[in-house]
Order: C-alpha cells, then sequence, then structure tokens
C-alpha cells in the first residue's frame, strides 16, 4: 500500500462505559468507517483555560472495518485533560479541543493513539468554516510529501457528553519531539555553551491569552502598518518554564536576523541571511504559503524553530500550522483571488486588522536569487507532488474517506449554502460543490503561479541548493512497528526508485514505491496489520544505489 504520509484513519467518540448518547444523537448514527471516540466530562463545562479532567475511549477496529457504538472502546481508554482550543474559531458552535491524555494521578501519559507515534498532547480540529473539511489536511500532507514533518492527522466524528460534534481531525501539537519537531531537548540547566543555542521552537502570531509570552520586533512590518504587535512568542521550552539565559538568546538570534535583513549585505553569502536560515525550508514555506494563498500565511500561526548549533547553526521555516482560511476560503486579504504573491499583500493589516507579515518576509522575496530558488523549487515539484494528478488524488481520497461522516456532519452543522466568517465561496449546494471548488481553486491558482514563475525558472542547475546531498534510505520509525511505520528516504537527483519488503527467508512480502522521483526528501508509510510478528528488511534501489534497513514487527 503507497501512503506518502499516515494519514489513514479517522476517530469517532463513542460512549459504551462513559454515557448514553442522546436519541438526537444517533438518531442516523449506528456505526461509522471511521474509529469512534467519545468524551464524557461528567458535567463539567470545557473552557479556555484552565483543562478540565475527562473520560475518553476510542472505538477503531482497523482499517476497512465498521466501528459500532455498542463496541468496546479498544483504541483508548482512560482520562484526559482538555479545553477549548483557537482563536477566531472560539465564536463557532462547533469548538475546538485540546487535550492531553493523562494518567490517574494526573501526569501526562504518552499513548499511540491511532497508530500515531506515542505522545501526550493533541489536537481535536473542528474545520467548522472549512466546509471540505480537508485544506489543513491536505497542506499537512504536501509538507510530508516534499520532505518536512507536520502534524499527522487522522479525520473523526466526535460525541462529547452524550451529543454527537460532527467531524474532526485528530492533529499532533506541534512540539519538540523525536517523531514530530526533532531538534535537541532542553532543560533549565541548559544556560550556556552550547547547550544554551537550542533547540528552540518559536512563532509569529498575535497574543489572544495571558500565557502567550514573548517580544516585539525591531522593526514594524512596513513604513504605515497600523502598529507595531507582540510578533513573536514562545513555543519551547514552554513559556512558563523557558529560563532568563535562554529569553536572551533567543531574542538576540533574532535581532541580529533582523539587523542582517535590515542592511544593505542581507543577501551576502557569509553575512547574510544564506548563512542565519535554511533557505531550503523559507523556500518550501513560500510554496505551499503562494499556492494556498493562506490570509494567515507568514504573519500568523507562522512556526520557526533553531537546533543546537553543533547540530545545525540554521534557522528552520516550520511546521505548517492553520491552514484552513487557504486556498479561496477567506474574503478579505485579497486571499480570494487566484492572481497575485500573498507575501506582497499588504490590505490585511489595517487598524482593525494590524497583523502583518514581518518585514523581512517581503525583502526575502524581494531577493532574486530566492525568488529565482522559489521558481526552480515550484517547477521541481510541478512535475511530482505538486502535480494536478497528485494533488486531485488527495483531495479525491480524503473526501472518499469523509463522505460518510460528512453527511452526518452537515446534518449536525447545516451550514453548507450559507455563510460561515470568512467564506469568500458560500452558495454550494452540497459536499460536492465544495470540493469541486477546492478543485477549480487549484487549476487556476497553478496556471498562474506556472505562467508567473516561468521565466525565472531557467537556470535548472540553481535548483542544486535545494537538493539533498545524497541518496539515503533512513531507519524506519516507530521501530518495532505495530501495524504501521515511516520510512524516509531522499534523492540527490532523479532517479527510478524501488523499495520493497522482505522476509528474512528473503520473499517479498510487500512492494511499496516503484516509481522515477526528482530529487528531494520522501517518506513512504507501510502498512503491516496484516503481516505476521517477525524481523523483516526494507531494501531501497535507486540508481547506482542500494541499501537496506531492518525492521521489526509486533502484533
Amino acid at each position: 500500500m503507497k501512503i506518502y504520509f499516515p494519514i489513514s484513519a479517522f476517530i469517532v467518540l463513542s460512549f459504551s462505559s462513559f454515557c448514553q448518547p442522546s436519541l438526537h444523537s444517533v438518531a442516523s448514527f449506528a456505526s461509522s468507517n471511521l474509529p469512534i471516540v467519545v468524551i464524557n466530562t461528567h458535567g463539567v463545562a470545557i473552557v479556555d483555560e484552565p483543562k478540565i479532567t475527562a473520560n475518553m475511549g476510542i472505538i477503531d477496529n482497523g482499517e476497512g472495518k465498521r466501528n459500532s457504538l455498542s463496541d468496546p472502546f479498544n483504541n483508548y481508554n482512560g482520562k484526559i485533560a482538555i479545553e477549548i482550543r483557537g482563536s477566531s474559531s472560539q465564536m463557532f458552535d462547533k469548538k475546538q479541543y485540546g487535550f492531553t491524555t493523562v494518567d490517574s494521578s494526573g501526569g501526562d501519559y504518552d499513548v499511540p493513539l491511532l497508530g500515531f507515534p506515542t505522545e501526550h498532547t493533541w489536537m481535536l480540529s473542528a474545520q467548522y468554516n472549512d466546509k471540505t473539511l480537508m485544506r489543513d489536511a491536505l497542506t499537512f500532507l504536501l509538507s510530508s510529501q516534499i520532505g518536512h514533518y507536520a502534524s499527522r492527522t487522522k479525520y473523526c466524528e466526535v460525541f462529547l457528553n452524550g451529543d454527537y460534534k460532527g467531524v474532526y481531525l485528530l492533529m499532533e501539537k506541534i512540539k519538540r519531539d523525536k517523531n514530530r519537531v526533532n531538534i535537541s531537548k532542553m532543560t533549565a540547566a541548559d544556560t550556556a555553551g552550547d547547550n544554551l543555542t537550542g533547540g528552540y521552537i518559536y512563532k509569529i502570531d498575535k497574543a489572544d491569552k495571558p500565557t502567550d509570552k514573548g517580544w516585539d520586533a525591531l522593526y514594524p512590518p512596513f513604513a504605515s502598518s497600523a502598529r507595531r504587535y507582540l510578533m513573536y512568542q514562545y513555543e519551547y521550552p514552554d513559556p512558563e518554564e523557558i529560563m532568563p539565559a535562554q529569553i536572551k538568546y533567543l531574542q538576540t538570534f533574532e535581532k541580529h536576523f533582523e539587523v542582517v535583513m535590515n542592511s544593505p549585505f542581507y543577501k551576502d553569502t557569509a553575512l547574510g541571511y544564506p548563512k542565519i536560515l535554511d533557505v531550503p525550508s523559507f523556500v518550501d514555506m513560500t510554496v505551499i504559503n503562494e499556492l494556498s494563498k493562506n490570509v494567515d500565511g507568514y504573519r500568523l500561526s507562522t512556526f520557526l524553530y533553531k537546533d543546537r548549533t553543533s547540530k545545525n547553526e540554521k534557522l528552520f521555516a516550520g511546521p505548517l500550522w492553520d491552514y484552513n482560511l487557504g486556498y479561496g476560503n477567506a474574503n478579505y486579504g485579497d486571499a480570494f483571488l487566484r492572481t497575485g504573491w500573498q507575501v506582497e499583500n499588504e490590505s490585511s493589516s489595517s487598524v482593525s486588522d494590524p497583523y502583518a507579515p514581518p518585514f523581512w518576509w517581503k525583502i526575502l522575496w524581494g531577493d532574486t536569487g530566492f525568488k529565482k530558488l522559489t521558481a526552480l523549487r515550484w517547477k521541481v515539484l510541478r512535475a511530482h507532488q505538486m502535480s494536478t494528478a497528485n494533488i486531485f488524488t488527495i483531495i479525491d481520497s480524503l473526501a472518499m474517506v469523509v463522505n460518510e461522516g460528512q453527511q452526518r456532519n452537515f446534518e449536525r452543522w447545516p451550514i453548507i449554502g450559507t455563510y460561515v466568517w470568512p467564506n469568500y465561496y458560500y452558495t454550494a449546494s452540497s459536499y460536492a460543490d465544495e470540493v469541486n471548488y477546492l478543485k477549480g481553486w487549484f487549476i487556476s491558482r497553478m496556471d498562474w503561479m506556472d505562467r508567473t514563475l516561468a521565466p525565472l525558472s531557467t537556470a535548472v542547475h540553481e535548483v542544486r541548493a535545494l537538493e539533498p546531498s545524497t541518496t539515503a534510505l533512513e531507519q524506519n520509525y516507530p521501530n518495532p512497528c505495530n501495524p504501521s511505520t515511516a520510512i524516509r528516504y531522499s534523492l540527490n537527483s532523479i532517479q527510478h526508485v524501488t523499495i520493497s519488503i522482505y522476509d528474512v527467508l528473503g520473499r517479498l512480502t510487500s512492494s511499496l514505491v516503484n516509481d522515477v522521483q526528482p530529487a528531494g526528501a520522501y517518506c513512504v508509510v507501510w502498512n503491516a496489520s496484516r503481516t505476521p510478528s517477525g524481523v523483516y528488511f526494507c531494501r531501497m534501489n535507486a540508481g547506482p544505489n542500494a541499501s537496506s534497513i531492518r525492521i521489526a514487527v509486533i502484533q
């Protein structure tokens, strides 16, 4: 089974041992093709902060099998700490939730929910004003296909205290972890030397809560912007735990970058942004921000991370987050137009909405070298991961998996054909119309980008700045696996690639990849749910290169 990112399952909340669903909730719900999740707060209201304790159970009988409300909880059955999440989304009746899986004493409890790598922080995203229910899942999958970590996602239908809440998307919360943002772990003792230099995760965002702590940028977004605002916020280490020396280091690092970008030598290879930034990651974020024309791109929910200098001295863009207003789904900031560059737009910044991208994004985009690298990267991706065929295949597969659940979702929330802030297109008469509008957006947007970037993509040799330096097969994770595992690999040139799984007797078990692929970083998922426990070998042949890894399966 060929999947380029683990996005295979969905969640539904069931109540069999926590509480009985109301008659209204289950009038059209007895079973689902998606897993089922049930949350019971025992009468306590869920609020923005602090988290409250609740019970959660998940029913997941496996891929291709039905999940019934009468089935036992077989994926998770325990306690969680849960709160309402989001900023503007909190105005909607269908809320978003962040939760932590906890043990009986309330401590963090790491679990592999629905096959995700083991962790304890999660999010249930409502996707309320995205009536396709797929803009985030699609974006994160594209990001993974082009070689970057993005939150793993699984759709879900949710019951809360007996009330059917509709289709949700289970997502990994962005955090430092070997299976999420894989940078160095920091402790309170890391206040000097190389240990002080990373890892850090911070973001460009607005402050909604007292716990959103950070610092102001040195320079305003642009000369006539309404006001300077809290631009950078601590994400890791946690704002309540980050040490003064770490705060000083991170702010000094970012302010140095801003000074460089405001100087005449900002593009100097020894002193300028090429020395400070991991340019390929910023190019790839630009490509997806512009493909989606995300009205919040560059200016809100924009994450950055830096590892320890001894491991990598540069600043990386990502992971991507919050694309539900992308792809023609916002009626302001010119985001509804299928032409034009979102990074150049300043109309979303006003007295009422002063959050514009930091000044250096526009300077970066204005550099001919950076723009040419973006054009070259776009040309390479359009031949494979961002081909119309690949994107439409993703859209169709997501729509097929969610088709049954979306009918119940829009029974519960009858918003098809009605305006939900900030929809640009809202006259659809069906879910299929919403999906077709999304496809039409891609066709028009990609055509404009093809024509506009084509004159800049003639120096093909320059694309090598974005290519991996080696062809390599990485060790899978998790290992041992049950039932699926992610296998990452990189190509330093266009090559014919085969990746296959063999048992200890050398018999072919599964063929994962057999394709000609351009240079880049990739991830393929092996679903071993029907494979007996034991040791297996994954073998990759790419041009003259051959390599293998050992994989253990435990059922």
